[in-house]
């Protein structure tokens, strides 16, 4: 690995911030953060375009579950965006140049792409986030599940470290525009000679599979899983992958889970 990318796989990567809902701290927010930060844990969070082109630092397409808000992020501008707050805790939205001013180079950034799926891959929104990642000074990376997405990221700054999200790709809602061979490309991730990722983010409950065993075998790409939440699973990223995203417990208090 290059120096940038031991740095983002250096310690363990806190899902969506170091968050406990039960004591009113949510995921993606900056409560989640900076939790992660104080214990030194890199991060990983979502982001997702909003109506002029700005990333949210937020998971879902739409605002229903987690916040006081409704309706589709896509739909709603990022100045209206960030006065919603979340039903839970002080914390409203945010952008993700107020994530990179909070976190300020102390932990390493995991920033994962929501796709649309659109045609266009979202191709201005691609290029704004990479510029953005590019410019932060501290270790960064971008991810997505949309291998159309990182070619975009490719082409527009290879120098920005990159990895490609996957697992099983089993039928399902979430593959539900994806035909039969689609999924057996992005499940061995067969489109790797042409979005070159530098790394790979892939589920726990699917490894191992052939294509990412293969490319950390014989490309030396290595392989981010998400997410750890039992020991059962923290055993079996050991044995298949080099770095774990995890919610729900403190790996460095808690090593046997």
């Amino acid at each position: 690995m290059t120096p940038d990318l031991q740095a983002v796989f250096a310690r363990p990567i806190a899902h969506r911030g170091y968050h406990d809902a039960d004591n009113g701290i949510i995921e993606n927010t900056p409560a989640a953060i900076a939790g992660a930060v104080e214990k030194d844990f890199a991060i990983e969070v979502d982001v997702q375009e909003t109506a002029d082109g700005e990333a949210l630092v937020f998971h879902d397409y739409t605002l229903d579950r987690l916040t006081e808000g409704t309706g589709k992020v896509i739909d709603r501008s990022s100045r209206d965006l960030v006065q919603i707050h979340m039903k839970t805790g002080a914390d409203r939205l945010w952008l993700l140049q107020d994530l990179f001013d909070l976190v300020d180079g102390r932990v390493a950034l995991v920033i994962e792409i929501k796709s649309l799926l659109r045609r266009d891959a979202q191709g201005v929104f691609v290029r704004r986030v990479t510029d953005q990642v590019a410019a932060y000074r501290g270790p960064a990376a971008i991810k997505t599940f949309d291998p159309d997405m990182l070619s975009i990221a490719r082409g527009h700054n290879p120098s920005v470290l990159r990895g490609i999200v996957a697992d099983g790709a089993e039928p399902g809602p979430a593959y539900g525009l994806h035909g039969r061979m689609d999924r057996f490309i992005l499940r061995h991730i067969l489109h790797a000679p042409r979005t070159r990722p530098h790394f790979i983010s892939y589920g726990i409950k699917d490894l191992p599979k052939a294509g990412p065993s293969l490319l950390r075998s014989l490309c030396k790409l290595p392989i981010m899983c998400w997410t750890v939440r039992t020991r059962e699973q923290r055993e079996k990223a050991a044995q298949y992958a080099d770095q774990i995203v995890f919610e729900g417990f403190d790996p460095d208090k808690n090593p046997t889970i």
